[in-house]
């Protein structure tokens, strides 16, 4: 990489989490996952906004094999795992790295207190490692870290409630 060492997990995470609330179908976690490219969704309770728990492609694939084809129609609550993996923000990538591995994991997250809540704000994934592996530059992984380029709130918001409505109308 030319300008930049990333060292730490603030230099790598991906700011934004998806989530889905509890009652979400395994069919649709698994749309999203494999949509958005990610490795985990973090499971939110819709009253309160708290972290409930993450499903990742591991819960996704332990549904299968107990359901088979029946995994579709269970519910985010039936298959996530209680507890979130959590990392903090200033620790050494091979750290956070080896954390994942020795908690069988592939992605961990920041969260974040506030007001009474806890909920998820950034996460590091294998498949960041992978990207800043194969980067040529700094421009290929401009997305990933702390001094990431993105959206402001507003213009997520914006985005959110527009494809909401999209999807309401269908159109």
């Amino acid at each position: 990489m030319e300008n930049q060492t990333r060292t730490l997990v603030r230099d790598m995470m991906k700011v934004g989490v998806a989530t889905c609330s509890p009652e979400t179908l395994v069919s649709d976690v698994a749309h999203l996952l494999r949509e958005q490219g990610i490795e985990a969704v973090i499971v939110l309770d819709p009253e309160e906004g708290h972290g409930l728990g993450m499903i990742s492609q591991n819960e996704l694939v332990d549904a299968y094999i107990r359901e088979g084809a029946n995994a579709r129609s269970l519910k985010a609550e039936q298959i996530m795992r209680d507890n979130i993996p959590q990392v903090p923000p200033d620790i050494p990538l091979q750290a956070a790295f080896q954390m994942m591995r020795d908690n069988g994991v592939r992605v961990l997250f920041l969260m974040h207190h506030a007001g009474g809540v806890q909920y998820s704000a950034a996460c590091i994934a294998f498949s960041h490692l992978m990207r800043y592996l194969d980067a040529k530059d700094d421009g290929e992984v401009s997305d990933l870290g702390i001094q990431s380029a993105r959206k402001s709130p507003l213009e997520a918001f914006i985005e959110k409630r527009d494809a909401a409505r999209r999807a309401r109308t269908g159109g």
